[in-house]
């Protein structure tokens, strides 16, 4: 492994950018993944690792899982723990960093031809909530994820640290909008999550063997035009005051009774 110990190296320098900016993760085609774990996991599924970076500490509390990361990466650093914290999306860093080549789905996502429960999301803007509805949906055999473009980008650190691994193993696909998706695939029973008794009770509802859930925005649900383009509105009963759930809770509620 090189050793870098200064923060103006290239290597740093592209880390540092492709951590904070979704424009230069789009235009280098690269993305962060941070933590034992999740490093490990890229691994495993396959990604293609262009760097690693790791402190001392890291590796010497780690050698055996880095060295195995570490041989899957076209290049490995050890860096200081000051230019980790750089590099670093979290408060207390493990010292371990995965710069990872974005991964294409649009092949593996053809699966939607032949059926199957999918979730499409809708200007989601918050990373947390991202991370978790992929996690969810991963973990409950989601087929695929359906993403607009205006949802927060899926390469953010917090969301791909969020997904637990998800993102390297759950396929998606970005798409202008959902009416224009829902309009190409014909095939798919469409059901739109609005809070409106008078839509169809969550619990009531018998989803068919090729479907969508659609989710929208978690301040302002989903588009009028949306709505209108799904063949189903579906609503999540509530006993008590709260008005509405938040996103990822809902998507949650709506993955388990979709899939059981």
């Amino acid at each position: 492994m090189l050793k870098l110990t200064s923060k103006d190296n290239v290597n740093i320098k592209n880390a540092v950018k492709l951590k904070n900016g979704a424009k230069f993760r789009r235009r280098s085609g690269l993305f962060i993944a941070e933590g034992l774990r999740i490093c490990r996991d890229a691994v495993l599924s396959g990604a293609e690792i262009e760097s690693t970076f790791v402190t001392e500490d890291a590796l010497t509390k780690h050698r055996q899982i880095i060295e195995e990361i570490c041989e899957k990466s076209s290049n490995s650093f050890i860096v200081t723990d000051e230019i980790f914290r750089l590099l670093s999306d979290t408060q207390s860093p493990q010292g371990v960093l995965c710069v990872i080549k974005t991964l294409d789905k649009v092949t593996e996502f053809d699966t939607i031809k032949n059926g199957g429960k999918f979730l499409a999301l809708e200007n989601i803007q918050d990373p947390n909530n991202l991370g978790t509805v992929l996690r969810t949906a991963e973990a409950f055999g989601v087929d695929g994820v359906i993403l607009t473009e205006d949802c927060c980008d899926i390469y953010n650190p917090k969301v791909v640290r969020g997904s637990m691994g998800a993102v390297f193993r759950l396929p998606f696909v970005t798409v202008d909008g959902i009416p224009s998706f829902l309009a190409e695939n014909p095939g798919l029973e469409s059901f739109a999550a609005v809070v409106d008794g008078s839509a169809e009770k969550l619990d009531k509802i018998s989803f068919p063997q090729s479907c969508v859930a659609v989710i929208g925005n978690e301040g302002s649900g989903l588009r009028d035009s949306t709505v209108s383009a799904c063949s189903h509105r579906l609503t999540i009963p509530m006993r008590g005051r709260a008005e509405s759930l938040n996103a990822s809770a809902a998507a949650s509620i709506i993955i388990w009774e979709m899939i059981k």
